[in-house]
C-alpha cells in the first residue's frame, strides 16, 4: 500500500486513450490541479471529458508520460490502491439494488476499509454515514431503498458513497444532471465548502456554464480530446472560447449582484 500522498495536486502529461480504433485523447497535457480547488470540466458532448476522468480513476486503460497524485505515480497503483485516494462518480448509478440508503453508504465505507485499514466500530461507522447524509440534506432518506428513489436522489446517495471515503480527489461526471435547481446549488455549495475545508481536489463535469462561473475556482474547456482553454472561469469562459468549443454565439454579462452569466444569442453553423 503506498503512503498517503503528501499533496493532492494532480499532474497529467501527454495522456492518450484509444477506445476500439477511435482515439479519444491524444497526448493531452492538463495543467497541474491543486488540492483545495473545485475544477469545472467543460465541453460539448463527445469532447473527451468523461474519458479523461475515467482514465485518471484507472477505469479505462491510458498511456501517459506523467500521471501523479502528489509524489505518487498512479500508474504503479492497482485499482484498489487508486480507489483509496481517488473516487469517481458516474453519471448514473445502478437502480436495482435493494439496500437502504444507510446500508448502501455503509457498504461503501466497509469496502474501502477492507482494503485500506481496520474497520471502524459499528457505532462510529453509523455516525459517519449519518453525518455525510446530513451534509447532503438527505438524512430523511436513510431508511428508504435505493430502488425506490428518483434519479436525482440516487445521485446524491452516490455522492455520499464517494464522500464517506474521505478521498484526496473527487471526479464527478455530471452530478447535477438529475437534480432540481435548488439541489444543484445546494450540492455545488457543499462541494465548494468540502473542497476547501478538506483540501480536496474536486473535478466536476458541468454542462451549465453559469454554475462553473459561480462556483468553480478553475476551468478546463475541451473539444475533440484537446484542451481549448484553462484558467480562472471568468478568464476562459469567453465569447471566443465558447464559439470554438460549443459553436455558439454568446455573451458574458454581469447581473445586478456582480456575478457573471452566459447568454446564448445564436448557434454558429460551422
Amino acid at each position: 500500500m503506498p503512503q498517503e500522498p503528501l499533496s493532492s495536486t494532480l499532474q497529467v502529461r501527454a495522456i492518450s486513450v484509444t477506445l476500439g480504433s477511435q482515439p479519444i485523447l491524444s497526448q493531452l497535457d492538463v495543467p497541474d490541479l491543486a488540492g483545495g480547488s473545485l475544477v469545472a470540466l467543460l465541453g460539448a458532448n463527445g469532447s473527451g471529458k468523461s474519458t479523461l476522468l475515467k482514465s485518471v480513476a484507472g477505469l479505462i486503460p491510458a498511456q501517459a508520460t506523467t500521471l501523479k497524485l502528489g509524489a505518487d505515480d498512479l500508474r504503479a497503483w492497482g485499482a484498489a490502491q487508486r480507489a483509496t485516494h481517488i473516487r469517481y462518480l458516474p453519471q448514473s448509478l445502478p437502480g436495482d439494488v435493494h439496500l437502504t440508503v444507510v446500508e448502501a453508504v455503509l457498504v461503501a465505507l466497509h469496502a474501502r476499509q477492507r482494503t485500506a485499514q481496520a474497520a471502524s466500530p459499528p457505532d462510529r461507522a453509523t455516525e459517519r454515514v449519518e453525518a455525510v447524509l446530513k451534509d447532503l440534506d438527505i438524512a430523511r432518506l436513510g431508511s428508504r431503498y435505493l430502488d425506490e428513489l428518483s434519479g436525482g436522489q440516487k445521485q446524491l446517495v452516490g455522492l455520499a458513497q464517494a464522500l464517506i471515503h474521505q478521498p484526496a480527489v473527487l471526479l464527478l461526471d455530471e452530478p447535477l444532471a438529475s437534480l432540481d435547481l435548488n439541489y444543484q446549488h445546494h450540492v455545488m455549495q457543499l462541494l465548494r465548502s468540502l473542497t476547501r475545508e478538506r483540501g480536496l481536489l474536486t473535478v466536476i463535469v458541468l454542462h451549465d456554464l453559469n454554475m462553473a462561473l459561480r462556483y468553480a475556482d478553475y476551468a478546463l474547456i475541451m473539444k475533440q480530446g484537446k484542451l481549448v482553454a484553462s484558467g480562472a472561469p471568468r478568464e476562459v469562459i469567453t465569447p471566443e472560447n465558447l464559439a470554438q468549443a460549443f459553436s455558439i454565439r454568446a455573451r458574458v454579462e454581469t447581473c445586478s449582484q456582480g456575478l457573471p452569466y452566459v447568454l446564448v444569442d445564436d448557434l454558429l453553423h460551422i
